[in-house]
């Protein structure tokens, strides 16, 4: 069986330790196409600059003995200051709650501690080429929409969305943001984020669709050492981490009902307990949710428990799909298709109006990430000067009927090419979920990562 397709394309890691580079290259191989190593810190700012990277890792301490960061937290700004998106993993063999929250209040995205345990390492730094990805595709904003924001869209219905942002932002009420997958959940949280007064300290994120069960406890609330086998020192959790700042939980609706009422005893008291630890740590933050699954299906007391939902909602955010703001399509792919041409250095094109009239009556199922995505390849691949139909991936239109057959037919020959079956299967499964990933990967069988990986294969 071939090896599933990394999920990302590039990561860099900078340590002075020969066996560390070599460790980090081998497990982050199967998140990244390409895992590029340096010992010397001094060569990175020019090596990111452009942001070439979904994730770099950075020793906290290079000079020997030294173990307060400074050094790497100096490094840290440096490579900010080349690529403000970049995604900043901090590792050191000191880890302790303090350098952990200065690290991320110094920018960083997460931190792991060394030696580490793998399963950690890939969760820690694949959220971090997540939350990467979303800083890239939220760089710049059409003309017309607000100063500063990342918020894409000049329909009512996004006039809206920015209403209830205006008026919820400067308060520490709790927001719960629903929307299909695409439609900028994450853009919205960071919006928040930015139009609060805990806007000075660096937004914290956890993707609880990617942490496991058995790291749940330890990735929210944090570890002693010794607490289990790989608690070789103290980690601080995400909440603790976002001590001063808001705390984006991601994919809140795919939380499993029996871990719940974990994180509803840390809203409620305002506390957490770190694994193997019997002291209680104060938590000051504000919790921003979000998720694609809808909001009758939150209500279901089977799947999702009504106090925490009541805990999370104070605010609730729904974000249109873009099916439901065609007239935002066009400013938007206007704004992707420059943006690509400049990335890219291609060639002016005209858009024709036959070509734009059928984007917009497109029904876009991933949102404005797909009609993103579209606009990258229609740059990349379009020919003359002119855009056509066939430089955007709107998928195959659906076949007309099949005539009845007479009794004395034979029936058709099965249609056994594996990637169109592949294609239906996938396509099927999700609009059977409501586009709802993680609904559509158990149908299918599947893990969310794989689901991903055949949406990109087959342009979906």
């Amino acid at each position: 069986m071939a090896a599933p397709s990394p999920r990302f394309d590039r990561c860099l890691v900078v340590d002075d330790d020969e066996d560390i580079l070599l460790s980090a290259r081998l497990v982050l191989g199967r998140l990244f196409a390409r895992v590029e190593v340096r010992s010397a810190p001094d060569e990175v700012p020019a090596l990111v600059r452009g942001g070439g990277f979904d994730a770099i890792l950075l020793d906290a301490n290079f000079a020997r003995g030294a173990t307060d960061g400074a050094e790497g937290f100096r490094w840290l700004g440096e490579i900010l200051r080349a690529d403000p998106a970049a995604a900043v993993v901090m590792i050191t063999a000191h880890s302790s709650v303090a350098t952990a929250v200065a690290a991320m209040k110094h920018g960083a995205t997460d931190f792991v501690s060394k030696p580490w345990n793998n399963d950690r390492l890939l969760a820690t730094v694949a959220n971090a080429a997540a939350l990467g990805r979303s800083r890239r595709e939220t760089d710049g904003q059409p003309k017309g929409d607000t100063p500063g924001s990342t918020l894409l869209g000049r329909s009512p219905a996004m006039a809206r969305v920015r209403s209830l942002i205006e008026k919820a932002a400067p308060t520490d009420a709790n927001v719960l943001i629903l929307g299909e997958n695409g439609t900028g959940k994450e853009l919205v949280a960071r919006e928040l984020h930015r139009l609060s007064r805990r806007a000075p300290v660096e937004m914290v994120t956890v993707d609880l669709g990617a942490v496991s069960e058995t790291l749940f406890d330890s990735e929210l609330f944090g570890h002693v050492r010794g607490a289990f086998t790989d608690a070789r020192g103290d980690r601080v959790g995400r909440l603790a981490a976002a001590a001063g700042s808001t705390l984006f939980l991601d994919e809140v609706g795919n939380l499993p009902l029996h871990l719940q009422p974990r994180l509803l005893t840390a809203l409620e008291q305002r506390r957490v307990v770190p694994v193997g630890s019997n002291a209680p740590v104060p938590i000051d933050v504000r919790v921003v949710s979000a998720t694609n699954v809808p909001a009758a299906a939150l209500a279901d007391e089977t799947r999702f428990r009504p106090d925490l939902l009541f805990r999370l909602n104070t605010v609730e955010i729904e974000l249109p799909p873009l099916r439901d703001r065609r007239e935002d399509v066009g400013p938007l792919l206007e704004r992707f298709l420059e943006e690509y041409r400049v990335r890219y250095d291609k060639p002016a094109r005209a858009m024709p109006d036959t070509v734009l009239v059928a984007l917009v009556a497109h029904d876009w199922p991933g949102n404005v990430r797909a009609l993103r995505h579209a606009a990258e390849r229609a740059v990349i691949l379009a020919e003359g000067d002119r855009f056509g139909l066939s430089d955007f991936p709107l998928g195959r239109a659906a076949p007309p009927p099949a005539p009845a057959l007479s009794p004395s037919s034979a029936p058709a020959a099965p249609d056994l090419n594996l990637d169109r079956a592949e294609r239906q299967l996938v396509e099927e499964a999700l609009r059977n979920s409501g586009f709802n990933i993680s609904i559509a990967a158990a149908a299918l069988g599947l893990s969310r990562g794989a689901l991903y990986r055949r949406m990109e294969k087959h342009g979906l």
